[in-house]
């Protein structure tokens, strides 16, 4: 029996980066089935799966974050390859984006990402219409918004392709996407919809390998819609006995050997694993406690608290310089005491009624971690903030998570090595009801809010850190 035979598959996507939150909401919007890394990867993902890493980068040294780009490279291995950026361009963009394009044929930028209002006109940032560096979005950050993506992307060469461009009938994208990179330019694209971004993925994807991507997860998903079309058309080939078909020209997904399905990713079809629920016990509550952590300085985390413990479950503001002093941090039990909740479900935040250093993000979310860490042992998580469900995962040595499902957008339930679900979500995502939505389907029996009046949480301390 020949060791290879030819089939139609999606090539691999191997993704990179620079939180969880992000790791993870890649993760989802490909769509494919994959892993999300919590540490050094130690193989290129196999053909048909996504392996998304998270570098942990986001508070790190520039010249250290640049040294961790370009140690994951070498497992980029002729499949697509993605860097995940923050929509607001926060991190060590420049840096990092140095490192991404050292070696590549050249880099798509794309970093609008609409369906959180973040657009991209004339190679300027919008945020919900206004230009970034005219709003407010930096508040957390120590400077000034870049006033467009090639300001931030500064020691990388790029070039703007504007809205008409990315609009206009093929091929006239992909030649000025082949003509930019030919001249030793990086193209930022204008982008104001998906169907913007999904005629940037497709005709990048069209310049083979060698191009690299670098984008929001809006365009992790126009990625994750192309390689469903790929994967919709392998299947057809394959149930009419058609021995290759039409997978993507020169990326090497027109063919699987016999080791790779020797070493399958979990079941025999694309897509992320199933969603299944937590089952409760004979007595009808939860197998095990959900704890909500929350390390994010967006306005809207006071009014997702409020709706959470409205619906019954249990608010535990800690202090902020009990987290940072470890002579005096707290350790919380949600199993008895004031951190038990009547329905299993606790939600912790930082107490923020004093102002605390953006500065301290990273030693606040560690000291949250392991205040949380012994009740985390036991409980299913949903974690906000990329910086704080990273050290709180650290504290638990989980270092893979399994994608399931998006509750809402950039909220991405994961299933642990262990069975746990994990939600994260990037601290700036979501309206009002959000954590209590991602409770509710975490918990389908939480009650909805009882409409009674709930003194307010405390201020959620800012850690300047939401994706």
């Amino acid at each position: 029996m020949s060791r290879t035979t030819r089939t139609v598959l999606p090539p691999r996507v191997f993704a990179l980066a620079d939180d969880l939150s992000g790791a993870a909401e890649v993760a989802a919007a490909l769509g494919l089935r994959g892993r999300i890394l919590l540490g050094p990867a130690t193989a290129p993902p196999r053909h048909g799966e996504s392996v998304v890493l998270d570098l942990d980068t986001r508070q790190l040294p520039p010249v250290d974050a640049a040294s961790a780009v370009r140690a994951a490279l070498a497992y980029a291995d002729g499949g697509v390859v993605l860097k995940k950026i923050d929509s607001l361009l926060r991190g060590n963009l420049a840096a990092e984006a140095v490192a991404y394009a050292t070696g590549a044929r050249g880099v798509v930028i794309a970093p609008a990402l609409p369906v959180a209002g973040r657009t991209v006109r004339e190679g300027v940032v919008n945020l919900h219409g206004t230009a970034l560096h005219a709003t407010d979005a930096w508040r957390a950050e120590p400077g000034a918004a870049p006033v467009s993506v090639g300001a931030a992307l500064c020691g990388v060469p790029t070039r703007v392709v504007p809205l008409a461009t990315v609009r206009a009938p093929e091929p006239a994208l992909h030649d000025r996407l082949r003509a930019v990179v030919a001249e030793g330019y990086h193209p930022v694209c204008d982008a104001e919809t998906d169907a913007d971004l999904d005629a940037i993925a497709e005709a990048a994807l069209r310049l083979g390998p060698g191009i690299r991507l670098m984008g929001t997860g809006g365009l992790a998903a126009a990625l994750g819609r192309r390689l469903a079309q790929v994967a919709q058309v392998a299947q057809v080939d394959l149930a009419a006995g058609a021995g290759a078909g039409a997978g993507l020209p020169g990326w090497g997904g027109d063919r699987s050997t016999q080791a790779d399905r020797h070493h399958p990713t979990g079941t025999d079809t694309p897509g992320p694993a199933r969603a299944d629920d937590v089952a409760p016990a004979p007595d009808g509550t939860p197998p095990r406690p959900l704890l909500v952590v929350v390390g994010t300085a967006e306005p809207t985390a006071v009014a997702q608290i409020a709706q959470l413990v409205a619906a019954g479950a249990r608010h535990v503001p800690l202090p902020a310089h009990t987290l940072t002093d470890r002579s005096t941090r707290p350790t919380l039990d949600i199993r008895k005491g004031v951190g038990r909740a009547p329905h299993g479900v606790t939600v912790v935040s930082i107490d923020g009624s004093h102002a605390v250093d953006p500065g301290a993000a990273r030693g606040l979310a560690g000291g949250l971690a392991h205040a949380v860490a012994e009740a985390a042992h036991e409980s299913d998580l949903v974690l906000t903030g990329g910086e704080t469900a990273r050290r709180v995962l650290d504290a638990l040595a989980i270092r893979e998570l399994l994608p399931l499902d998006q509750i809402h957008h950039g909220a991405v339930r994961s299933r642990t090595p262990d069975g746990r679900r994990v939600v994260t979500r990037p601290g700036s995502y979501g309206d009002t009801d959000s954590l209590l939505r991602i409770a509710r389907a975490l918990r389908p029996g939480l009650a909805p809010p009882s409409g009674q009046p709930v003194d307010p949480p405390v201020q959620p301390a800012p850690l300047g850190e939401p994706t």
